[in-house]
């Protein structure tokens, strides 16, 4: 029998009905599809067309392997290979039933990165099963064999303190503050792409790794292999796109609140810190500063003059930022035309309302093509012509009440079968339109991600967490894996958004340290809904969304203000060397804020450490996130010696050290092998 042929560096398996390609795809990579009753297709939800000329491509059919198993001494062609570089395929048809198995080999140490399973002889297993749900739809799963000892690492955000994912089970979707970005980086030496944007799972159990996409028309997933988490991101981001260079107002102090809700307040607020003599780079205009949910445009009651405002805050300096939503109330001007031309999301059945705030609403539908030219052309008149160069794509999930997403139908697909790529063609949307309206750097806040996104001028946020020490320690876990999963632009809400009472001494010391981790975040932006709440009622006497507590940094005390204004002053000390960042992680794919195991993989317990991380390759941050802690321990990498950025104190790396933390200072080091010197 003839499992194996080879078509265009490529090699393809044919058996009972599967056929699946192997094929290299970028340095030391290959990209895996297969199909079931049909022929692979070319659509590439994430992965870029690869530099073909740098392929060192070898492909073998085996006429026969008699050290495999007795059978191949009369069924010889069960085995063929693949090797693009250092990685191999091989691939071995086993005899019960016929079931291919590949094994990712490093080709240079023989070392086995990742294997199918194999068939398990009377137990009839497949390490890829195709379960039909109608047409040339499927739900699939995708097997492999695990090593129970094996770390990793990535996977976008999820709101967890757990740092090495081995034996976790992930939901393949998206939530408000759940990015599913399906990349995972393994200490063995590989990085693997579920290349497929269905809503799904992941279990990576002691056992087996387990992928399962719930519709989906073919398997297709990505594999590389890398000697260190450097080149292993380095290989991903070189097939799935980099960030461009952040513009320079992305590199300082952020002023955010739920919410400023007239044009006044912003003014007052921006106006406050420019007498005071503190920069701030970007003052943000929250959600509902529109009448309806898709008008995409201010409100005259509150903000009668948005032109004025603008260019005054351009004169001090500040760039403007305003929420746009994805949401269209039903009470829009613009539903009628957008529903008649086919604009939202539909619901598969029931009544047409996929989230209910302020009003019904619906999405709109961005992977329509027609609808991203409508938004674009609203959101220009009414905001980008009036100055304002950076937007916040807030509900980017989309935030779908209950989440049923089989209930919901997009331009390209169902839900179920593509949902995972809103986020991304939500900021395609607005990136496209900036650049195509003479915008050259693009920074653009959003809710959520999934694999490319990063090449859209995407800073991701982690979405509408609370006010509490524990969703703090989760926020350092989310920033280093949202770097390993392409995305270098990420940050929080500084003290959390739900629940942070202004009154009290408790949020006060929360606040304070999180203002301090946020220094160091890739972007340092303030946010939050702080209580008390106050009610808004328009001139109509209709009730308007809230305005929380203020939040500014002179809003907590006059100790506290001190110690806010001098980390933003770090923050600003820093701007030279986070511009470097910036521009690594556009130019490599670098995260800016990194694990400790990134930057010193050789160090096997950096590999263990989930509450400290690397900003740039220089900075060591030790976020002191407990309540009422003033020393903290923290554990200093081998390779170097390192000095304390605020005492001046110097300690041989290799080691974990007690540090004092008193609520003004953070646990900051410097690599003194870097012939970079921070003193703060």
């Amino acid at each position: 029998m003839q499992f194996f042929a080879i078509e265009n560096d490529g090699l393809i398996f044919r058996e009972n009905g599967e056929t699946l390609k192997i094929e290299a795809w970028g340095k030391n990579s290959f990209r895996v599809r297969a199909v079931f009753l049909g022929e692979i297709v070319d659509y590439s939800p994430a992965l870029l067309e690869p530099d073909r000329s740098a392929h060192d491509v070898k492909v073998t059919i085996h006429e026969s392997d008699k050290d495999r198993d007795i059978w191949d001494v009369t069924d010889p062609g069960r085995r063929a290979s693949i090797s693009n570089g250092r990685i191999t395929a091989d691939c071995y048809v086993q005899p019960w039933g016929n079931t291919l198995q590949i094994t990712f080999l490093d080709n240079k140490t023989g070392k086995v990165l990742l294997k199918e399973i194999p068939h398990g002889n009377a137990l009839a297993l497949k390490a890829r099963v195709y379960k039909r749900i109608g047409g040339d739809v499927y739900k699939i799963r995708s097997r492999f064999v695990s090593d129970p000892d094996e770390k990793l690492f990535g996977m976008g955000q999820y709101q967890t303190e757990t740092m090495n994912l081995k034996g976790c089970n992930l939901e393949l979707a998206h939530r408000n503050s759940q990015a599913s970005i399906p990349f995972v980086l393994s200490d063995k030496g590989y990085g693997f792409l579920w290349h497929n944007p269905a809503i799904g799972e992941v279990h990576f159990g002691l056992d087996t790794t387990e992928w399962v996409a719930e519709e989906s028309r073919q398997l297709d997933y990505w594999i590389t292999l890398g000697d260190t988490p450097a080149e292993i991101v380095y290989n991903y981001t070189e097939v799935t796109g980099r960030a461009p260079m952040m513009p320079e107002f992305g590199l300082g102090y952020w002023q955010c609140k739920l919410r400023y809700y007239n044009q006044q307040q912003v003014l007052d607020v921006a106006r406050e810190y420019h007498n005071r003599g503190i920069h701030i780079d970007v003052i943000v205009i929250d959600y509902y500063h529109w009448p309806r949910c898709g008008d995409w445009r201010f409100d005259e009651e509150y903000f009668p003059d948005p032109k004025a405002m603008i260019d005054e805050l351009k004169e001090m300096g500040i760039e403007c930022m305003v929420s746009v939503w994805p949401q269209v109330d039903v009470r829009s001007e613009n539903f009628l035309e957008m529903k008649q031309q086919g604009l939202l999301v539909k619901s598969r059945s029931g009544v047409d309302v996929q989230m209910v705030f302020h009003g019904d609403n619906l999405f709109l539908d961005a992977t329509n093509p027609r609808t991203r030219k409508y938004v674009w052309e609203k959101i220009k008149k009414n905001y980008g012509d009036l100055g304002i160069n950076t937007f916040w794509l807030d509900e980017a999930e989309p935030e779908f009440t209950g989440y049923d997403y089989e209930n919901y139908h997009y331009h390209d697909g169902s839900v179920m079968e593509i949902g995972n790529i809103y986020p991304r063609e939500y900021a395609k949307l607005f990136y496209e339109g900036q650049r195509e309206n003479g915008q050259d750097k693009v920074v653009n806040l959003i809710r959520c991600a999934w694999v490319g996104s990063q090449k859209y001028g995407t800073l991701v946020w982690s979405g509408d967490i609370m006010s509490n020490w524990e969703d703090f320690r989760k926020q350092i876990v989310a920033g280093i894996q949202m770097g390993i999963a392409g995305i270098p632009w990420w940050t929080t809400d500084i003290g959390g958004f739900h629940g942070g009472d202004v009154r009290t001494d408790e949020f006060k010391e929360l606040l304070i340290r999180w203002f301090q981790f946020g220094a160091f975040c890739p972007v340092m932006r303030m946010h939050g809904s702080r209580v008390p709440h106050t009610d808004i009622i328009n001139k109509a006497g209709e009730v308007r969304e809230v305005t929380g507590a203020d939040n500014e940094i002179w809003s907590f005390g006059e100790e506290n203000y001190e110690i806010m204004k001098r980390f933003i002053s770090i923050r600003e000390s820093l701007r030279d060397y986070t511009r470097s960042l910036m521009k690594e992680a556009s130019e490599t794919g670098a995260p800016v804020m990194r694990g400790l195991f990134y930057q010193f993989p050789e160090d096997e317990r950096t590999w263990e450490v989930r509450d400290e991380f690397m900003f740039g390759g220089n900075l060591l941050i030790a976020p002191v996130c407990h309540k009422g802690q003033v020393q903290r321990n923290v554990y200093l990498p081998k390779g170097c010696s390192w000095t304390n950025a605020f005492t001046g104190e110097t300690f041989e790396g290799g080691q974990e050290i007690v540090a004092d933390a008193p609520i003004e200072i953070l646990p900051v080091y410097y690599r003194n092998d870097a012939q970079l010197k921070f003193s703060f």
